[in-house]
């Protein structure tokens, strides 16, 4: 089932450097890219509403969860059953032992306009600006694969004085069917 839902996504992401605001169809959080060095760039996101889960466990299974709970949600699973388009990327933070999934709902909507989910898990954020180092790769990236781009990221970070105040951030762009060199994926910190 989870696989079919992510299947009907198709997530694909591009590499166009610059402020997006969408990504091959998909809307993304509104930013501007402040500086950029390779696969770097400090970004300055703009306010923006975010549907999320809170969810227990180990990362993977986190994510899994996480997106089935909230892709139910927009595929209809709601008070009204209305359909939400999809954005992009689906982020994952960790949240003490737990870890918080989330989407970022179309910018039409607001939290009031935004039907009522039929549960309690999901949630509604507004979001603030914030300023983030971002780090873009390709492939399929495992826990620990993404454990280490943090840390790395993090090290840089201080070596040259940013000041972190949250994170780290993953984000994922592509769908699983997306040959691993061309998937879009992201390690960022929330950066004074």
């Amino acid at each position: 089932m989870l696989k079919r839902l992510v299947l009907a996504l198709g997530v694909a992401m591009s590499g166009e450097a610059g402020a997006e605001a969408t990504h091959k169809g998909y809307e993304m959080p509104p930013y501007r890219v402040d500086w950029a060095e390779g696969a770097r760039e400090i970004r300055d996101y703009g306010p923006h509403l975010l549907a999320e889960v809170r969810v227990s466990g180990g990362r993977q299974g986190a994510i899994q969860t996480g997106f089935r709970l909230l892709a139910g949600y927009i595929f209809g699973g709601n008070a009204t059953g209305e359909k939400i388009a999809m954005t992009v990327p689906v982020a994952q933070t960790p949240a003490g032992g737990d870890w918080v999934v989330s989407f970022m709902m179309p910018a039409r909507f607001t939290a009031e306009t935004l039907p009522a989910p039929r549960g309690e898990a999901i949630r509604f954020v507004q979001a603030p600006p914030s300023r983030q180092l971002v780090e873009r790769f390709p492939g399929v990236p495992g826990t620990g694969g993404l454990a280490d781009r943090a840390e790395a990221l993090r090290i840089w970070a201080e070596a040259r004085g940013h000041e972190i105040l949250a994170g780290p951030h993953y984000y994922f762009y592509d769908a699983p069917m997306t040959l691993p060199w061309k998937r879009r994926n992201e390690v960022a910190f929330t950066i004074r």
